[in-house]
């Protein structure tokens, strides 16, 4: 089963050919150069509008305490 619809492929294909031409623009509005980012913007374009798309990646907490709360 396919993780990705085409719809989502489509949103992609569009922003890295935003990005080729230089109009794919970040959140700050600053122009977008890196590849990885334009396949990241145009995923989150595609979940906006609904398409088949696994849920974003969260980074993980960190644990509390460790080795400087033993040490006292």
């Amino acid at each position: 089963m396919a993780k990705y619809g085409k719809s989502a492929q489509k949103n992609v294909k569009s922003a890295m050919r935003r990005r080729k031409k230089g109009t794919l623009k970040s959140g700050s509005g600053q122009t977008v150069r890196s590849r990885k980012q334009a396949i990241a913007i145009g995923l989150s374009e595609a979940r906006s509008k609904g398409a088949k798309v696994p849920k974003r990646k969260t980074a993980r907490k960190r644990k509390t305490g460790g080795r400087a709360a033993k040490k006292r």
